[in-house]
């Protein structure tokens, strides 16, 4: 089969396109035919070498998160997936392996498709969304009526969670630039903030929740947004500083999303019933280097 692999970190031109065996499938994972795969920041960083002592991964590598497809085989264990069923995962992201045509998916990282998308746009879900989900409800426990600040309201984690608040019915307020405006209000945003030209702590007092997915100057400004017992979730390092939410009597998490195809189940059935959709761009398998170069950006 054909799969993007790298042989050792550093820069996107690291990425090879090659010929590699197909994987062989184990008792509890699915054979996928990949159909479309997505690229998250996480990628890069991996590639990079960035993440290495914390995603220790074997080299060559196989990047990739995210993926789309159709099912090939199935494990002597599993049950649930049959051959022929379209579905989408996020893989462990100490294992990778989305881009190239076939994918071993451990069982419990699966959700069949939702309907309604086509896989290039259902293998930008996976990853972000399940981000935001769990960034939002395992760990903040966000309910209606409360008020949730969110960082980078544009971004890929960012537009799910603007949506998925307001589906669980939270006041929205979303950060982004002044082009990505209009963006936010369309997702459903009640609030959006420019934060090119106006702090947003003068348009976000008072809030249960902040999601930070920025990190550095901007988690250090949120602080004094929240309410008492308020909490701050981010998607980043480092872990909120002890004598910080004493000082303000709140709550901080840092998180890492992990897979669950459970969850992924739910936020497949909110797509099909028009609660959620994901806004994608899509570029043939072998752009995959100058996607990441896009990717670095930080404002794809």
């Amino acid at each position: 089969m054909k799969a993007i692999r790298l042989h050792a970190y550093g820069g996107a031109e690291n990425l090879v396109l090659e010929e590699v065996p197909t994987p062989a499938v184990q008792p509890d994972e699915l054979l996928v035919r990949v159909h479309a795969a997505g690229i998250n920041p996480v990628d890069w960083k991996v590639r990079a070498g960035l993440l290495a002592d914390f995603l220790p991964h074997q080299l060559p590598l196989i990047p990739g998160y995210d993926l789309s497809g159709v099912v090939e085989d199935v494990g002597a264990e599993v049950r649930g997936f049959s051959k022929g069923d379209a579905v989408f995962a996020f893989l462990d992201l100490t294992r990778g392996g989305a881009y190239a045509e076939y994918a071993t998916v451990k069982a419990a990282e699966a959700a069949l498709k939702p309907e309604t998308l086509g896989h290039a746009q259902a293998a930008a879900v996976p990853l972000a969304a399940l981000t935001a989900w769990q960034a939002l409800f395992d760990v903040a426990g966000l309910q209606a009526g409360q008020q949730v600040l969110i960082h980078a309201a544009a971004g890929g984690v960012g537009h799910f969670a603007v949506q998925l608040a307001r589906w669980v019915g939270a006041h929205v307020i979303g950060t982004a630039s002044a082009t990505n405006q209009q963006f936010l209000r369309e997702l459903g945003a009640h609030e959006t903030v420019d934060y090119t030209s106006v702090p947003f702590e003068e348009a976000a007092r008072e809030v249960e929740v902040v999601l930070d997915l920025i990190e550095g100057e901007i988690r250090e400004r949120s602080w004094p947004v929240l309410k008492r017992g308020g909490i701050l979730v981010s998607t980043l390092p480092p872990e909120p500083d002890p004598k910080t939410l004493q000082q303000f009597g709140v709550r901080g998490e840092t998180m890492l999303v992990q897979p669950n195809g459970s969850e992924l189940g739910e936020i497949a059935q909110l797509i099909d019933g028009k609660e959620l959709k994901p806004v994608v761009t899509t570029y043939p398998f072998q752009e995959v280097r100058r996607v990441h170069q896009m990717s670095e950006t930080g404002h794809t």
